[in-house]
């Protein structure tokens, strides 16, 4: 039984090969036949696969990086501040609104430990902006952190040279400090020679016990751990003015512990800190990084859909192209068409043939496309430094698309071939 199936299918297979081969080798002489016709008409396919492969390979790279950027912030974290991050900025934020409140403070830890059993970690963190001295050289707008423990449990980087600020250091104050990538190399000349020097920060001496890993520039800024100064909370208080700085408090969430569950629970925590009556308007913000990231993702789209309107005009514009050379190749070969259909070649076979060379066509605009996008993508990762590619998934999407658009540009000239009378089309000769 087994046998006769497979002796029924491989007679229909091997035509099938053989149609999609004679087509594949027809949209090749068709091509070398008339190079610059097809090739200007194959330019709008090209050009309609560049922008959306381009678009759709930029625009994702930039929001993957921008959401590294956004996750390395902490993972399920939520920033307590008394400004509110999600008002955006610019003339219109209501700073009014929000620049009366009490800023978080670091004795609040504690009580937000004790009364937030979703707490993971909990972490303060403030800063300036002030000037960092070595024999002589200075750098400015460095950013100078005052840090407690639980810090580099939240956020992502590593040290690379040296080691990070240890319980002690915490706990006693120690005038020790980790050092970004760029304060290094710039003091320094090389970061692997920063460590065990003393560098200066308002006149107080700090020993350099470490050096960050290199994370490269940011998008959206967040802790530009490069270009930073870290500190120990007790030691840091010394010399930064808290009523100028600018202090956060971070709590992450446990694992399996929703952002917002975690979210709820500190808003009650922190009314009770902040003795707030039922009726009382909150006087703090809290900040969920997850809603950032949802917010890039929204954003993102628009630019897609943006992206694919563009793409849209291109690829109608060379559908037409692609028509007129399939109905030029029907008209040039007629009187071959009536011959196949004279000795048996049914109305489907002739229909398949053109419509497969269409498809044809179209791919190899698509693959011009796509190498163009391969050389588009080479140029921004070295202009925008951050790695721009073409996935995998775009790829197949642009096959798809080219098969599609051929199907449809290819499908009326096909008709028209495929219901030709064998006797007129052999007279055309």
């Amino acid at each position: 039984m087994g046998f006769a199936i497979l002796q029924l299918i491989l007679p229909m297979l091997r035509r099938t090969l053989e149609i999609i081969g004679s087509s594949f080798l027809m949209a090749l002489q068709e091509l070398w036949k008339n190079k610059l016709r097809t090739f200007l008409s194959l330019f709008g396919i090209t050009i309609g696969i560049f922008c959306i492969i381009g678009v759709l390979a930029t625009v994702n790279s930039l929001e993957q990086n921008i959401q590294n950027e956004v996750k390395s912030l902490g993972a399920n974290t939520i920033y307590i501040d008394k400004w509110d991050y999600s008002a955006g900025g610019g003339p219109d934020y209501p700073w009014w609104k929000y620049v009366n409140r009490p800023v978080p403070k670091y004795h609040e830890m504690k009580f937000i430990k004790e009364g937030t059993a979703n707490a993971r970690f909990v972490a303060f963190a403030n800063n300036v902006n002030d000037a960092v001295d070595y024999k002589g050289s200075r750098l400015s707008n460095v950013n100078i952190y005052s840090l407690s423990d639980d810090f580099d449990d939240i956020q992502s980087f590593s040290v690379e040279y040296g080691r990070y600020m240890s319980d002690a250091d915490f706990s006693r104050g120690n005038n020790v400090a980790v050092i970004g990538n760029e304060i290094a190399e710039k003091l320094f000349t090389k970061a692997e020679y920063a460590t065990g020097k003393i560098i200066q920060v308002r006149g107080k001496r700090i020993l350099v016990i470490g050096v960050i890993k290199k994370q490269g520039k940011q998008m959206i800024g967040g802790w530009e751990f490069d270009k930073s100064v870290l500190l120990p909370y007790m030691y840091g208080r010394t010399i930064i003015n808290e009523l100028k700085a600018d202090p956060v408090i971070m709590v992450q969430g446990k694992e399996n512990v929703t952002s917002k569950a975690l979210k709820d629970e500190l808003a009650g925590t922190m009314r009770a800190i902040h003795k707030l009556s039922p009726t009382k308007e909150e006087d703090f913000a809290l900040n969920d990084i997850n809603d950032f990231s949802a917010a890039i993702s929204s954003l993102f789209v628009n630019l897609n859909i943006g992206g694919w309107a563009i793409a849209a005009l291109s690829l109608i514009v060379g559908m037409f192209g692609v028509a007129n050379i399939m109905f030029v190749s029907v008209r040039e070969r007629t009187s071959q068409i009536g011959l196949k259909k004279a000795l048996g070649a049914k109305k489907r076979v002739i229909l398949a043939e053109f419509l497969l060379e269409s498809a044809f066509l179209c791919i190899i605009g698509g693959v011009i496309g796509l190498t163009l996008v391969f050389l588009l993508t080479k140029l921004l990762t070295l202009a925008l430094n951050f790695p721009v590619f073409i996935s995998t998934s775009h790829m197949v999407m642009a096959v798809f698309i080219c098969i599609a658009v051929g199907i449809i540009a290819g499908f009326i000239p096909a008709r028209q071939a495929a219901k030709m009378d064998p006797v007129e089309a052999i007279r055309s000769k």
